[in-house]
C-alpha cells in the first residue's frame, strides 16, 4: 500500500481488516534504543500506519516530533501524528501541526487530551487555547490538506453520555475527520454499541479499535486509573489467577486480546489498533494467532 495514501483513503477502500500500531516517545537513550528494536521486530508485519502519542496534556511535543520524523526517516510506514489541545495555545498548537506538515506528515490524530492526573480530573481549557477536540479538527483543517483522525470512547467519557458522545463524534466528523480510533477497551458489546449509536446519529466514520494486551497485573489499575477503561470481572479474574507468574500474565494477557480482537474482526471492525507500549512480543504473538484463523492474505 502507498504510504502517500491517507489514512481516510485507506479505510474506505479497504477490502481487509487494517492493522496498525501505537508508539510513544521515548524519555531517554535506552528508551530511544528499545523503541529502534521495536520498530525493526514489527517492520516486517509491514502495518497499514502507525502513529507516536503526543502526551495527554502536550508535554512531550517535541519529544513526539523528533521520535515522528525518526520513524519517517528511516521506514517506509505510513505516520500519523499525534496532538491534543490541553495545556498548550492556539500559537502552540499551530506551530505543532506546521511542523508536521512541513515534515510530510500528512495523517494527524486530533484528541482533546486529559489533565496531567489522568482522565477523571475534570478538564480545563487553556486560557490562550481550545475547548474541544472538534474545534480542534477544524484549527488542523484550516492548516493545510492534512487527513484528520479523531477518538472515541466505547466506555464512554466521565463527562459526558454515550449519547451526547455519538453527537461529539457526528460534529468532528462534520469539522473535517475521516476515522476514529477508540481508546482502549475489554468489553467487546461496549465497542459495537458504540458503532451503533454513531450510526443512529448519521456519523459515518470508520471506527478503529484499541487493542491494549495487559502484560502486568498493575496495568489493571492503572489502565483504569488514566483511561477511565472498565475492567470486566472476567478479564481481571483471569489475570489475578495467574498473578504470581510474570510469563502466565503476559501469556494470558495476549490471549485476552487475541479473543477480543478475533471477536471484533468477526464482527466486520475495519480493523485494529495496537497500543505497543514499545514492545513488540505481545503484539507479534496475537496476529500470528489471528492471522492462523483469519487468514487475510496481506497479514
Amino acid at each position: 500500500m502507498s504510504s502517500r495514501e491517507s489514512i481516510g483513503e485507506l479505510l474506505a477502500r479497504a477490502t481487509e481488516p487494517t492493522f496498525s500500531f501505537e508508539f510513544f516517545p521515548p524519555k531517554d537513550e535506552a528508551g530511544q534504543q528499545m523503541l529502534t528494536r521495536t520498530i525493526a521486530d514489527l517492520e516486517e508485519l509491514r502495518p497499514d500506519w502507525v502513529s507516536v502519542t503526543y502526551g495527554a496534556n502536550g508535554s512531550s511535543r517535541q519529544r513526539t516530533l523528533d521520535a515522528t520524523m525518526s520513524i519517517l526517516a528511516s521506514t517506509d510506514f505510513r505516520v500519523v501524528g499525534h496532538i491534543t489541545c490541553t495545556g498548550q495555545t492556539v500559537g502552540e498548537l499551530s506551530q505543532a501541526i506546521d511542523a508536521y506538515g512541513e515534515a510530510g506528515v500528512t495523517n494527524i490524530l486530533a484528541i482533546r487530551g486529559d489533565m496531567p492526573g489522568g482522565a477523571r480530573v475534570p478538564w480545563e481549557p487553556h486560557p490562550g487555547g481550545l475547548r474541544n477536540a472538534t474545534e480542534l479538527v477544524e484549527l488542523i483543517a484550516s492548516r493545510g490538506d492534512f487527513t484528520i483522525g479523531v477518538g472515541a470512547f466505547p466506555d464512554g467519557h466521565s463527562t459526558s453520555t454515550p449519547e451526547l458522545d455519538a453527537q461529539i463524534l457526528l460534529g468532528k466528523q462534520r469539522a473535517g475527520a475521516s476515522f476514529a480510533v477508540t481508546q482502549l477497551f475489554f468489553d467487546l458489546g461496549h465497542y459495537f454499541e458504540l458503532v451503533g449509536r454513531a450510526r443512529s446519529a448519521g456519523c459515518t466514520l470508520p471506527i478503529v479499535p484499541g487493542i491494549m494486551p495487559v502484560t502486568s497485573v498493575k496495568q489493571l489499575g492503572r489502565f483504569a486509573e488514566l483511561s477511565g477503561a472498565d475492567i470486566p470481572a472476567k478479564v481481571a479474574e483471569r489475570l489475578l489467577g495467574v498473578a504470581d507468574d510474570p510469563a502466565q500474565v503476559r501469556e494470558t494477557g495476549a490471549q485476552i486480546a487475541a479473543e477480543l480482537c478475533d471477536r471484533l474482526l468477526a464482527g466486520k471492525a475495519p480493523g485494529l489498533h495496537f497500543y505497543t507500549q514499545n514492545r513488540s512480543r505481545a503484539t507479534r504473538e496475537i496476529l500470528a494467532k489471528l492471522r492462523d484463523v483469519h487468514r487475510p492474505d496481506r497479514w
